[in-house]
C-alpha cells in the first residue's frame, strides 16, 4: 500500500499533498500543548509501533505481500489528530530513509493511511464502543472492526488512485505515463489481499493491543472513551514502559518479516517492467492485464527522484539481510523518537 515514486502523476501527488497539509498543520497545532508536556513518549511509541509492524510482511493470495499498519490502535489511544501525526511520522521515516513509499507520493500515502485511515478507525471505534466501560469486551470488538475497516478503506483509496492514472494520463501514443493498471484491475488486485490477510492482521493487532491495555493500563484508552468511568492515571513514562519492552521484542523479531517472498502489489521497480520473469508475475497478479511494452515514461522519470540511504531496509554496508533488517528497525525507531521530540518545538 506504500505508493512508490512514479506511480502517480505530479498533479495527483500535488493534490494529495495539498489535501494532507491542513490535517498535518492542525494536528500539530492541536497537540502542541500536549507534546510540550507529556505526550511525546506516547506519540513516539505508537509511531514506532506502526513503523515496526509495517515491516512484518505477510504472504497474500496470488504471490504478493502485505502488512498491518497500526493505524487502528493509534487512533484508539491517541485520538484522531494524534494518530494522524504518529502514522505520518512513521511513513515519512520509511520514505526518506528506507525508500518504502515515494517522496513524491508521501502526501498520497499519508492521506490514505494516516488521515483517512485514522478517521475511519476513530469513527468506527467510537460508534461501536459507545459508552461501554473501559474493560468491556465491546471495546475489543469495536477495536477489531475499526482496525479492519481502516486498512481496507486506505487500500481502496490507493487502488482508486492507481486506477485513475491510465484514465487521465497517457502519452501521444495512448500508453500510460504512470501506473498502468485501470480501475477494474487495481481495485480487485489491491482489495483481495487486504480484505483477507492484511485486514485480518490489522484486526488482530488492534484488538489484541486494546485487550492488553484493558488489563495492564486502561488509562491509555481514555482519550477515545469520554463516557466511560474514570480510572487512575499512571505517569506516561511508566504507563508506556511495557509498550517499549514489547516494541523492543518486535525489533528483534523483524527478520521474520522478510520470510514472505514477493513484493507488495504495485510496488515494483521500473526494472521489473523490462524483466521477462517479473513481467509475467506482474501480469499474473494483475488479472492477466498485459503491461505496456516498455516502462511508462513518467514512471521511469520519477522513480529515481529520491535514493534512500538504506533502501528496502538493507543497509549497503551489511551482508546479512536479517541483521540489516533488524538494524533498520532500530534506526527507524530512533529517528521517530527524534522527530517526535522536534514536533514538540512546532511554533
Amino acid at each position: 500500500m506504500h505508493i512508490p515514486d512514479g506511480y502517480l502523476s505530479p498533479a495527483t501527488c500535488a493534490a494529495l499533498y495539498a489535501g494532507s497539509a491542513p490535517f498535518w498543520y492542525t494536528s500539530l497545532r492541536r497537540l502542541k500543548r500536549a507534546l510540550n508536556s507529556h505526550m511525546v513518549p506516547l506519540l513516539s511509541v505508537f509511531a514506532a509501533f506502526s513503523f515496526i509492524v509495517m515491516m512484518f510482511n505477510l504472504p497474500l493470495p496470488g504471490g504478493t505481500t502485505g502488512h498491518a499498519v497500526g493505524v487502528g490502535i493509534a487512533a484508539i489511544v491517541l485520538g484522531f489528530w494524534g494518530s494522524i501525526l504518529a502514522i505520518s511520522i512513521a511513513l515519512m521515516i520509511q520514505a526518506v530513509f528506507f525508500g518504502d513509499g515515494g517522496i513524491t507520493a508521501l502526501g498520497a500515502n499519508c492521506f490514505n493511511m494516516a488521515i483517512v485511515g485514522s478517521l475511519v478507525a476513530y469513527a468506527v471505534y467510537r460508534a461501536i464502543s459507545g459508552r461501554a466501560a473501559l474493560d468491556a469486551p465491546r471495546r475489543v470488538v469495536a477495536a477489531a472492526v475499526a482496525g479492519y475497516a481502516s486498512i481496507n478503506v486506505a487500500a481502496l483509496l490507493a487502488a482508486i488512485e492507481f486506477g485513475l492514472q491510465p484514465l487521465w494520463y497517457r502519452d501521444a501514443s495512448g500508453a500510460p505515463l504512470y501506473a498502468p493498471y485501470p480501475l477494474h484491475i487495481a481495485i480487485p488486485a489491491m482489495m483481495i489481499g487486504h480484505l483477507t490477510i492484511a485486514g485480518l492482521a490489522e484486526m488482530v493487532v488492534t484488538a489484541g493491543v486494546v485487550s492488553y491495555l484493558q488489563r495492564a493500563e486502561p488509562s491509555l484508552l481514555m482519550a477515545t472513551a469520554p463516557g466511560a468511568a474514570g480510572v487512575s492515571v499512571s505517569p506516561l513514562l511508566r504507563a508506556t514502559r511495557p509498550l517499549w519492552i514489547g516494541l523492543a521484542i518486535l525489533m528483534i523479531l523483524t527478520p521474520l518479516g522478510i520470510l514472505a517472498t514477493g513484493s507488495a502489489w504495485a510496488e515494483w521497480a521500473p526494472a521489473d517492467f523490462v524483466n521477462a520473469e517479473s513481467r509475467r508475475h506482474i501480469e499474473s497478479v494483475s488479472g492477466n492485464q498485459a503491461l505496456p511494452a516498455s516502462v511508462p515514461s513518467g514512471m521511469d522519470r520519477l522513480a529515481s527522484f529520491w535514493t534512500a540511504p538504506m533502501p528496502r531496509y538493507a543497509p549497503p554496508f551489511l551482508r546479512s539481510r536479517g541483521f540489516g533488517y533488524a538494524l533498520s528497525a532500530m534506526t527507524g525507531t530512533g529517528l521517530i523518537i527524534l522527530v517526535c521530540l522536534l514536533a514538540g518545538r512546532f511554533p
